[in-house]
């Protein structure tokens, strides 16, 4: 009876190893394409250019995820309305992949093309819902559309199961803003969202985040918006600017080791109204 030598069982072995290794390097790479690609896609559809208003400033960050070979679908946009007013929006798609990505695209433009029909945030979520449902996809995604009047600083806001937005006051006073919700886009028909009314005052700020900025392994969701609030009291008081406060944000967010994509937009009322405006 033949036996095999040593030598040809450690060969055996080695080439069996070397496919095994070439597959998982395969594997990688494609894996590796899929998020580079989604990356692109989704960086692609984030606005090159924030809208100006006189005596008030935009500011934006970003930064995908820092673990693992995945990547959201946060977004924020910024944009001048038909009538002069500004919309803002945030929002997260649920899943990490290519898919959560071009649902993200799908989310924003419907909400800046149905921005032309209303811009009354509590409208404008109910018919972005009414649309994305009516694509029948599986995914979802959380929002806050916000209205802003620079002739008066009035802000409308509407939120689809998106976490609160922050704000703070040169005199001192922050806080998470109140007000209350509706579901995420996409999940329930015939859905409401309520709107609430803020005013931004000289010197205030007003903060927009994904949960990737509040939540993540050494940190719970009440205490990052807690650490957002100390951040934009402080800036609020020492008159810091909106890009440097959309900075700090983000460190914070860095410094906790979010899981999740993180996208932070602030807006800033300095008062100051250059000449001629």
């Amino acid at each position: 009876m033949s036996r095999k030598r040593p030598s040809d069982d450690g060969d055996e072995l080695l080439a069996r190893l070397g496919a095994l290794t070439a597959q998982a390097r395969e594997r990688a790479e494609l894996q590796r394409s899929r998020v580079e690609l989604a990356i692109a896609l989704q960086r692609g559809m984030l606005p090159a250019h924030l809208p100006t208003a006189p005596g008030f400033h935009l500011a934006v960050q970003y930064t995908p995820a820092n673990s693992g070979l995945s990547v959201g679908g946060d977004w924020y946009d910024a944009f001048t309305l038909p009538d002069g007013r500004i919309g803002l929006s945030i929002g997260d798609v649920q899943g990490h992949n290519i898919d959560a990505a071009a649902f993200m695209g799908q989310v924003r433009v419907a909400l800046r093309a149905l921005a032309s029909v209303t811009s009354h945030p509590g409208e404008l979520l109910t018919r972005t819902n009414d649309l994305l449902l009516s694509l029948g996809t599986d995914l979802f995604a959380t929002c806050t559309f916000i209205r802003l009047d620079p002739a008066t600083g009035l802000l409308e806001s509407a939120r689809a199961g998106h976490i609160p937005f922050v704000w703070a006051t040169a005199d001192g006073r922050s806080g998470i803003a109140e007000g209350e919700g509706g579901p995420p886009l996409g999940v329930l028909d015939g859905v409401s969202y309520p709107v609430a009314r803020h005013h931004l005052t000289t010197g205030g700020v007003f903060v927009l985040v994904t949960d990737g900025v509040v939540e993540g392994p050494a940190l719970g969701v009440d205490e990052g918006l807690d650490q957002v609030v100390r951040l934009a009291g402080i800036a609020a008081v020492a008159g810091l600017e909106a890009t440097s406060l959309a900075a700090a944000v983000i460190r914070g967010a860095e410094r906790v080791g979010h899981a999740d994509d993180a996208a932070v937009l602030v807006v800033g009322h300095d008062g100051v109204v250059p000449r001629g405006a």
